[in-house]
This record gives structure tokens, C-alpha cells and sequence, in this order.
């Protein structure tokens, strides 16, 4: 089990990424980089990010480059969404979750973040979230 957020964890949904090809079929379409940053997890804060565009789509430990949006929120928020206890929807309306830079471009990649839920599911079966 790789716990949530970790370099592990990161790998994992990584492999998931690369392996799925609908996901770098949507990156021929969609070009977007996103730059999440979680604080005050049991190991620190932690920044990761994803980046499609040109058929391609990443994610990884570090910044986006270039970033067209960056979302920072708390691990508490982070873990209620990935648990299914928060909705990311309901987390940005109250203020969980702060966003930065071109909401249009995060808005015109909704296909890519459709298809990453399967992903994310795969690999919540692996996960600790402690």
C-alpha cells in the first residue's frame, strides 16, 4: 500500500497514466498543466502536477512547467476528496480549495479529468490514507 500523496503513491498513479490510452488520446485535444500543492501532511506539503498537451500527458512530484492553473488546499480537504467524504465541487464553492492562474483552460480540459477518475479509482484500491 502506497500512502496517499507519497512519492509512491505518485508512481502509481503515474504507471496508471501512461499505460491509459484513452487518457493520451485526450492529450492530442487538450493542453493543460496543473500544478497541485497539498499542506500539512503527515509528510509535509507536497506538490505534484499534470501536464497534457502534444498526445502526451505526465504526472509527477514537482511543479507544472509551464503552469496554467496551480489549486492549493489542505491534506484534510485533499483526503475528504479522495475518499469520496468532500466533493471537489462543493470544496472549491467554500474555500477548501484556492485556485490560481486560467480557469478557462482548467474548464476546456474537463474530458482529461473525466477520464483520470478511473485512474485515481485503480489506484484508491492501493492507497492508505493515514
Amino acid at each position: 500500500m502506497a500512502r496517499y500523496l507519497s512519492l509512491d503513491w505518485i508512481d502509481a498513479v503515474a504507471d496508471e497514466i501512461a499505460a491509459d490510452d484513452a487518457l493520451q488520446d485526450l492529450a492530442e485535444q487538450h493542453e493543460i498543466g496543473i500544478t497541485q500543492v497539498v499542506s500539512g501532511g503527515p509528510e509535509g506539503d507536497v506538490i505534484y502536477h499534470l501536464q497534457a498537451g502534444s498526445g502526451t500527458i505526465t504526472f509527477g512530484a514537482g511543479p507544472a512547467d509551464p503552469e496554467d492553473v496551480r489549486m492549493e488546499q489542505s491534506w484534510d480537504t485533499a483526503v475528504a476528496i479522495a475518499t469520496g467524504a468532500l466533493n471537489a465541487q462543493e470544496a472549491f464553492l467554500n474555500g477548501h480549495i484556492r485556485l490560481h492562474g486560467d480557469q478557462q483552460a482548467l474548464l476546456g480540459a474537463q474530458p482529461v479529468f473525466g477520464a483520470l477518475d478511473a485512474v485515481f479509482n485503480t489506484v484508491a484500491g492501493r492507497t492508505e490514507y493515514a
